[in-house]
């Protein structure tokens, strides 16, 4: 069975999205979702929409995992792998972080390059497969890579 480490944060198939909210009143959109209040502080809505928001957006900045995070991390590897992280500004005007695609890593990045969302396999356990959402950097023609 495969099913996504956090339930209702993403979509799965052949077009995966983030789930995000939209406030009624004012609206900011917010990834993850808000509940109850709106974090706008110049808000007061109370009442939000759910939104898929953009499949690609901007690298905005990245890094690497060089370090085991600690628990509740679960980690794909024993030993531990580093993985390279990257913050993607979608065109709703949010930045996400996600880890990026496997095969992919810092060589593969750049500000300002455009990232598309994909759903991956993030660990196995007794039940399955857990998903996650993570950053495939998208390489335009004429483009070398480490690949």
């Amino acid at each position: 069975m495969t099913a996504p480490a956090i339930e209702g944060w993403f979509t799965t198939g052949a077009d995966p999205a983030l789930l995000g909210t939209r406030c009624t009143t004012c609206t900011t959109v917010f990834f993850p979702k808000a509940d109850g209040f709106c974090r706008n502080p110049a808000c007061s809505g109370e009442t939000f929409e759910e939104v898929a928001l953009s499949r690609r957006g901007v690298v905005w900045s990245y890094t690497d995992a060089q370090y085991q995070p600690p628990p509740p991390y679960v980690p794909a590897t024993d030993p531990y792998e580093p993985f390279a992280l990257a913050a993607v500004e979608l065109p709703e005007g949010l930045v996400v972080l996600g880890q990026v695609a496997q095969g992919y890593g810092v060589a593969d990045l750049r500000v300002g390059q455009e990232a598309e969302l994909v759903v991956e396999t993030l660990y196995t356990d007794e039940t399955g497969d857990r998903t996650i959402w993570r950053w495939k950097p998208v390489v335009e023609l004429g483009e070398e890579t480490d690949q």
